[in-house]
């Protein structure tokens, strides 16, 4: 299981158990309740405490954030590759691959899953706590939480300066001016049944986006997004008359160019919620993009055959 701890500092002498729990380790209360009635949930200096007990300098209050109910549904494992770039006790970061997605879905029953690869490779216990989820054709660095303390805490850091993401993008055509800002709200396509599309009611969504050189008539891009909304970059790409290269919902799908949406989450940069280290990670772009604008590349961004 896992514990986080912390030591009490002089300022915050006299403070009750409840009070750091909330305030110093953000944990909910819902949380809070449920660490109640967990044997030793709580402890102070090794010992069992109340959330209303006092505490003084120097106290060291652990707590039992790891998960105490197996999952409502359990992944099917499966033997699929998925490398890990980075791991600790309360996180790791894995590289997904094209063809992925995050969870089973009703829609796509047999596709590759994270939650599956990762219960074959730890095990069907691994609770699986993705944090950012991209769609099955997006390469990326994806982060997936150990617990659900963890998880809360990295959720709501998303799309803050605390929790960053860069993209590589490929698109058709060159976005005039080269670099710039797509402010436009996002909602349900009437149309379809997954589409997104920019409609007046539909949630804020914001994406910059810079032009790193063209080749051929497609444009390599940085994309950042500001917000998170689902098929974001997608939609708003093709909002501005350059959608991504092989882009079958949203733009032209051409399996000769690339059998996918030419997007792939390049660099991820967040705060780590415990140690509050700040992780700086990359992923090199996949080999079907590359091809697309070879060119334009660093040996550093591109990434070999096999990913």
């Amino acid at each position: 299981m896992e514990t986080i701890s912390y030591t009490l500092p002089p300022e915050q002498d006299g403070a009750t158990v409840r009070h750091i729990l909330k305030a110093g380790l953000h944990v909910s209360s819902h949380a809070i309740s449920r660490l109640t009635r967990t044997e030793d949930g709580i402890r102070v200096n090794g010992k069992h405490a109340r959330t209303v007990d006092l505490l003084h300098t120097g106290d060291v209050l652990e707590v039992e954030t790891g998960d105490h109910r197996p999952p409502r549904v359990r992944p099917t494992p499966g033997p699929w590759p998925l490398p890990i770039v980075w791991e600790d006790g309360h996180l790791l970061v894995v590289n997904k691959p094209a063809g992925m997605t995050a969870h089973a879905s009703n829609f796509l029953p047999d596709t590759p899953t994270v939650a599956g690869a990762l219960a074959w490779q730890r095990g069907a216990d691994f609770v699986f706590h993705p944090v950012n989820r991209l769609d099955k054709g997006t390469t990326c660095l994806m982060v997936v939480a150990k617990s659900g303390y963890i998880h809360d805490r990295l959720r709501y850091a998303l799309h803050t300066e605390k929790f960053c993401r860069e993209y590589r993008a490929v698109c058709i055509g060159c976005p005039e001016p080269t670099s710039g800002t797509i402010d436009a709200p996002i909602g349900r396509d009437p149309n379809s049944v997954v589409g997104r599309c920019i409609r007046p009611d539909g949630a804020r969504a914001v994406t910059h986006y810079e032009v790193l050189g063209t080749e051929g008539g497609l444009s390599l891009l940085r994309l950042r997004p500001e917000t998170g909304r689902t098929h974001q970059l997608r939609v708003h790409m093709a909002s501005i008359g350059c959608p991504l290269a092989g882009d079958w919902l949203y733009g032209e799908e051409d399996p000769d160019l690339i059998p996918r949406p030419a997007l792939h989450a390049y660099a991820l940069a967040l705060d780590h919620p415990v140690t509050g280290e700040h992780l700086s990670l990359t992923a090199p772009i996949p080999a079907d993009m590359a091809r697309l604008a070879p060119e334009l590349l660093t040996e550093t961004e591109c990434a070999s055959e096999e990913i």
